[in-house]
């Protein structure tokens, strides 16, 4: 696991200095605390780059700075070829430069990054791991390739070595990754099948920059930090900024399974893998089960390769207590478990995660924290670069900073809701499309005055509420439903939040038509299903992938996800609903093909998000710190926000006719990224 940078540059006066780029690396040292390494080539030079006498400062850094026909200390019998060239070609070749920052976990002593191939023509930096690596080394070595450490990085570098930017097929796993191949002159970035490695990148003329995060591309001097105004209008809708946009005009994010060249400044993208959501197979039961079985087993098994301690979050919930069963069948002593408990009694799984660690035979540790908003808040905003409203990052912060004291790595349940439809709000999408084949007379009485006096606010499992705002939507088509529901501000609120000149600033095309292109892709399967394949690219990659990444790196702790394999995930979207959802009961198949892992009392129960009570909380002890810091001057001079509408957002809330928490908290890290990312610039 790594930050990993980078930059290729056309326009030698775009150089990057080294004391710059230094610092751009040294920014993401908590994803990578064990060892830093550089590698630089000039522009129009046929050799390395030797950077301060080729002797680095730090002990743990690693200046790859070798003249042309040195020997280079991975390939000790081999030595450079040489790249020289004519000038007129000399003028062509771009400069590079490529930095990690590693949290050693595959081959500790060896797999050190930047790695070249055996001539130095190909250079890999690598954020994630590469969970198939072994069977490639072996196909690789039968192919004549040679091998110098056993870091499933090196993988790569002879892979696409023998395919290009085809490798990405032959890739299973989670990574960010670049790329450079000095003999093409071009530059390959690629991220992993679902999203769980962010990459960042920033085209310019003459200039193209990467990074793991966007605060490494800000500690280059002189590029301006200016808002994008539909950012923030998306963000406003979903709790998150989708890609490929940024919060900031000209940085870009790559996608899932997105691949960027980058080559006689020219950029091609696309994507590598898409899953068809059409193609639904009637199998038996049986057959499904035992593939299920199957695959998610040798997904856990290929998840434990790791030379340093390693554990699991357990919830005690369906999904992590599947994996750390499957975890302590491979194990000969009993897996390390971890979980994280509140003071709020409808926010605590701890009762539940003690069950499952009782069964399986764990060694369990619980930590019950009183969660101090006001305290990490900063630390989240610095960490995440752009505003993201999932209030649960503070319980996913809490959880990694105590399992990171007693591991490097850990796997999680973290992908079964999108898969195996356990979310609440799928069997609502599923009455709802039984509404829609009603006559439009019937349809109507969703809107008849006794139902406008059901409540709006109450507690997150309140009935009468959900049944409100489940009535409010469901006269509308099923995508803008949809969008109605997971929304934090509606189209609606939005308008009414703004003031004119911001909304004059909006782009013709709205936010919801990221959501309604993958909505889109659906069509045809049965409501439910179609919830779910919405959520498994859209919230799954660009909400909870981010949170766990970001809050899990922050303390140079690895998460894997067993789920998320792409071979699982595969499967899950050929099922016919009735094997997901059956009886009323979420996730059939897993508690069918999983029974023998699940306690019976976790085999019972139903979903329970992992939250926060922030309604409460501004109702409580954070009325006076949200209330001061939704009317400072600060956030109104910004020109988004109309004062009257978040003087009624707050009003509204504190008397309880209402429950705004979600958009309270929503301004709220918006405002607080704008004080620490753009005024303090």
């Amino acid at each position: 696991m790594c930050g990993i940078i980078g930059a290729v540059w056309w326009d030698e006066r775009l150089q990057i200095r080294p004391e710059t780029f230094r610092r751009m690396v040294s920014v993401l040292r908590h994803r990578g605390p064990d060892e830093q390494g550089m590698l630089f080539l000039p522009q129009a030079e046929g050799s390395w780059w030797r950077m301060e006498g080729g002797e680095c400062p730090n002990q743990q850094e690693m200046c790859f700075a070798y003249p042309s026909q040195t020997v280079h200390p991975l390939f000790p019998q081999q030595g450079h070829k040489d790249r020289a060239e004519s000038a007129d070609a000399a003028s062509l070749v771009p400069g590079v430069a490529l930095g990690a920052c590693r949290l050693a976990i595959i081959d500790v002593a060896g797999g050190r990054q930047p790695m070249p191939n055996e001539d130095g023509t190909i250079w890999v930096v690598q954020n994630g791991e590469i969970y198939n690596f072994r069977t490639l080394r072996q196909q690789l070595l039968q192919q004549g390739h040679r091998f110098r450490t056993a870091s499933d990085t090196e993988v790569i570098v002879h892979l696409y070595e023998q395919l290009g930017p085809a490798c990405l097929q032959q890739l299973w796993g989670m990574f960010a990754l670049a790329v450079w191949d000095s003999r093409q002159k071009q530059l390959l970035l690629a991220r992993d099948r679902l999203g769980k490695k962010p990459l960042f990148y920033r085209q310019e003329p003459g200039r193209l920059l990467f990074a793991s995060e966007l605060k490494s591309l800000l500690e280059l001097p002189g590029l301006e930090r200016q808002v994008d105004p539909g950012a923030v209008d998306a963000y406003l809708l979903y709790q998150y900024v989708p890609p490929p946009q940024t919060i900031l005009v000209g940085f870009s994010k790559l996608p899932p399974a997105g691949y960027l060249i980058y080559r006689q400044q020219q950029i091609e993208q696309g994507v590598y893998w898409q899953p068809d959501f059409q193609q639904e197979e009637d199998r038996p039961v049986s057959e499904y089960a035992a593939q299920l079985r199957e695959l998610l087993t040798d997904a856990v098994r290929l998840r434990l390769q790791s030379e340093v301690p390693l554990g699991a979050f357990l919830s005690g919930g369906i999904d992590s207590t599947i994996v750390v069963g499957l975890m302590q069948k491979f194990s000969t002593e009993p897996v390390r478990t971890f979980t994280i408990g509140f003071p709020v009694l409808e926010y605590d799984e701890t009762h539940y995660a003690r069950i499952a660690a009782e069964a399986l035979g764990t060694v369990h540790q619980e930590f019950r924290v009183e969660p101090d908003a006001l305290r990490i808040l900063p630390q989240l905003v610095w960490h995440f670069d752009e505003p993201m409203a999932d209030s649960s990052a503070l319980p996913t912060w809490y959880v990694a900073e105590q399992t990171r004291q007693h591991v490097t790595v850990a796997l999680t349940g973290d992908g079964g809701d999108e898969l195996f439809l356990g979310y609440p709000r799928y069997p609502a999408a599923g009455l709802a499309g039984w509404v829609d084949r009603l006559p439009g007379w019937l349809r109507s009485v969703s809107q008849w005055p006794l139902w406008q006096r059901l409540p709006r606010s109450g507690g997150r499992r309140n009935i009468l509420r959900r049944l409100r705002r489940f009535l409010e939507a469901v006269r509308l088509p099923p995508d803008q439903r949809y969008i109605e529901w997971i929304c934090i501000f509606n189209q609606a609120r939005r308008l009414a939040l703004y003031t004119e000149e911001f909304r004059q600033q909006l782009p013709p095309e709205g936010a919801e038509r990221f959501l309604l292109d993958v909505f889109a892709r659906a069509a045809g399967r049965d409501p439910i299903t179609t919830a779910g394949l919405v959520d498994l690219v859209t919230y799954l990659p660009c909400d909870l992938m981010v949170k766990v990444d970001i809050a899990s790196m922050a303390h140079s702790l690895e998460c894997r996800q067993p789920f998320l394999d792409h071979r699982v995930v595969e499967l899950a979207i050929r099922m016919p609903r009735r094997l997901k959802y059956r009886w009323g009961r979420s996730k059939w198949i897993l508690r069918h093909t999983f029974a023998d892992l699940l306690p019976p009392a976790i085999q019972r129960r139903g979903k329970m998000g992992f939250g926060v009570p922030v309604s409460e909380w501004f109702r409580g002890p954070l009325r006076g710190w949200i209330e001061q810091l939704l009317t400072d001057g600060r956030l109104l001079s910004r020109g988004y926000f109309r004062p009257e509408s978040i003087q009624t957002l707050l009003a509204e809330h504190m008397t309880g006719r209402f429950d705004h928490g979600a958009r309270l908290w929503a301004l709220a890290i918006l405002e607080l990224w704008h004080r620490r990312w753009i005024d303090s610039q």
